[in-house]
């Protein structure tokens, strides 16, 4: 089996040949992490491992794809190959979750139909939560409330829980209280949220002894990519299914730990170590990505670092063209140059997809998409994804309410679409079991008979046939194809969606419906660069604009980083007050800096308009640290005519 070794490098081959015991990969950026996994599991069912015994996780259900992809061509060269009947379980730790709980669930009272809660649901569940209590949402927002509950749940902590250690604090008493209601409105609707589907797992496992033993002896081999993204419950999870046969490989790089906002521990890393003291620790240091001048770069931002796991990352690529650097006068002439550098990149015979423009915050994209339309630059913005607009969400809101009666979420957000006479004071009062006028009484009948309806085409249907009866039956098509463009927009991505749909068409009903309602609630927001069927044309024609966040795992030949101001990148608050903060920002630029292959662009204005003030800045702290010798000063001034024009 010497082919499954060829084109790796000595480090890459000892991860593929270690079989028994805990394993760390220390994965620098670039340097073929995944190439070095999928080799690895492919040379342990060459061993003679069984492949379902093996589980890989993911963070993104796009690299689970394409892991699953390049194991899949693996295995097929391996002798007897066609035996496989089974293949390792890749998928994030949210799939993974949902796959535990709709089997074994039930042990500490989980419904087998539970709905998954997306974000947008989950905030809505939690606004409702502050209204019922009589809360003023704007001293305890929403938003922010969904967060602490989100990260909380992520430290395995639960409601009562942190209502006892509250005691009688004002503003975590409130907090307590209105998660103990969104507890409460889930579990009336048979609901989990993202973060009960690893934490309520974590539970099960430690809560029932049977139901351990049979995933810990399970899965023999576990693989645990970005393991410095992991949070709390996620690390302990990984602990418990290892627990017995301890064949743990854990992947990761403390230098692209950029979540803590959201949970991610990076020091997880550290405790593996402390956890697994027996294991092999193997560094992967060649970077296959970038040219020298990118990485010295990096390196030298990196380096600033106090809490990491020094490594020296080298490449054999060609020294490359020296980095750009910009100071423009304002965020307009940033942009501009931006275009003008981008423009000047396509008539060299660049494809628009090996461009990026990266940004520390949301707000910063706006500019550039004007200056992309003012010059017919096509782009797509990361992040308006395909599966959350409205109308796309309205037809799963009707699949998830047809198939759990006590979705009241689902049946709320699509009660009244198309238009049906149903008021918001009959639909509360109806959930109140108040009796009601005979109108309001058969409008309620017939959309009862709407829904189990179209419960009995998911369980006997296609899906693909299953979204288009819903089309026709709810008489959602008929009421957009009366409507303006806009309206009709939207029914061209709704018969789009039924074309995704025969995606799932080899699977029975309802297992089809059920799959494609799970994956998409799942899906990340790294996997909204993925289209759909059909919206390919745009993708292959279009420069990217993210935030850097975004771009974790992403790389592209040109990478514009904008905004390097202090206050903004590094972000206002994370700077020397905070040095964990702080180094997390570094990190993040870090980041952003090894997306480059071949040219980067870095750039900052002297003024900005933010939140409606403008402001002087100083350049970001991160561009001192780069070596003068590896940037040259870019000059260029774009005229008054080129001004855009702003409100």
């Amino acid at each position: 089996m010497n082919f499954l070794l060829e084109g790796l490098n000595e480090a890459q081959k000892r991860v593929a040949l270690h079989k028994e015991g805990p394993l760390l990969v220390l994965a620098g950026a670039g340097s073929g992490k995944t190439k070095s996994i999928s080799h690895r599991i492919a040379h342990l069912v060459g061993q003679g491992v069984p492949p379902e015994k093996i589980l890989a996780i993911t963070f993104t259900n796009k690299a689970a794809e394409e892991m699953k992809e390049r194991i899949l061509r693996l295995l097929k060269k391996l002798p007897n190959s066609e035996h496989f009947d089974k293949h390792p379980f890749i998928s994030t730790f949210h799939t993974l979750g949902v796959y535990i709980l709709r089997k074994s669930g039930d042990k500490i009272k989980i419904p087998k139909n539970f709905s998954i809660l997306d974000k947008d649901d989950s905030l809505e569940t939690v606004k409702t939560a502050i209204k019922e209590l009589n809360i003023d949402p704007k001293q305890f927002q929403p938003a922010k409330m969904q967060s602490i509950i989100s990260r909380e749940k992520g430290d395995l902590m639960d409601s009562e829980t942190y209502a006892n250690a509250a005691g009688s604090d004002f503003y975590p008493s409130i907090i307590a209280k209105i998660w103990s209601k969104y507890e409460e409105q889930l579990k009336t609707q048979k609901s989990l949220d993202f973060d009960d589907l690893v934490s309520n797992v974590v539970y099960l496992l430690k809560y029932d002894e049977a139901t351990r033993n049979y995933y810990q002896n399970f899965w023999e081999y576990i693989l645990i990519d970005e393991y410095q993204d992991t949070n709390k419950s996620q690390y302990e999870l990984s602990k418990i299914l290892s627990a017995k046969h301890k064949n743990i490989c854990a992947i990761g790089d403390m230098d692209q730990s950029i979540y803590a906002f959201r949970g991610a521990d990076f020091r997880n890393i550290i405790n593996f170590e402390r956890d697994f003291p027996s294991l092999t620790s193997i560094a992967l240091e060649e970077n296959y990505r970038s040219t020298q001048n990118i990485l010295e770069a990096a390196a030298k931002v990196i380096e600033k670092n106090k809490t990491r796991k020094p490594k020296s990352l080298y490449t054999k690529n060609v020294k490359g063209a020296e980095i750009s650097l910009f100071e423009a006068m304002n965020e307009l002439e940033e942009a501009e140059f931006a275009v003008h550098k981008i423009k000047e990149l396509l008539k060299k015979n660049c494809l628009p997809p090996e461009i990026a423009v990266l940004f520390r915050a949301n707000f910063q994209s706006r500019v550039f998409e004007e200056a992309c339309l003012k010059h017919g630059i096509p782009y797509q913005m990361l992040g308006t994804q395909f599966y959350l607009r409205k109308e796309i969400k309205d037809i799963f809101a009707y699949l998830r309410a047809a198939a759990n009666k006590d979705d009241t979420a689902s049946v709320k957000r699509i009660i009244n679409i198309p238009p049906r006479g149903i008021g918001k004071v009959s639909f509360l009062n109806k959930l109140a079991g108040k009796e009601l006028p005979a109108a309001a009484q058969k409008k309620f009948e017939q959309f009862a008979n709407l829904l189990d309806s179209i419960n009995k085409a998911i369980l006997s249907q296609k899906t693909s046939a299953v979204i288009a009866f819903v089309l026709k039956a709810t008489g959602l098509e008929e009421f957009l194809e009366k409507g303006d463009n806009e309206d009709k927009e939207r029914l061209e991505n709704l018969k789009e969606l039924v074309s995704i749909a025969t995606r799932y068409d080899h699977l029975a009903p309802p297992e089809g419906t059920d799959k494609m309602l799970t994956d998409v609630v799942l899906m990340s927001a790294q996997d909204s660069l993925d289209l759909p069927a059909g919206r390919q044309e745009k993708k292959e024609n279009s420069v990217r604009l993210m935030t850097a966040h975004a771009a974790k795992g992403l790389e592209f030949k040109n990478v514009f980083i904008v905004g390097l101001e202090e206050g903004l990148f590094p972000h206002s608050g994370f700077g020397d007050r905070n040095k964990e903060r702080d180094e997390e920002e570094r990190r993040l630029f870090y980041v952003a800096v090894t997306r480059a292959k071949e040219k980067l662009f870095l750039s900052f204005s002297v003024m900005r308009t933010i939140y409606g003030n403008k402001q002087i800045n100083m350049p970001s702290r991160f561009l001192s640290d780069i070596p003068d010798r590896l940037y040259k000063m870019e000059e260029f001034r774009f005229q008054p005519e080129d001004i855009i024009k702003y409100e």
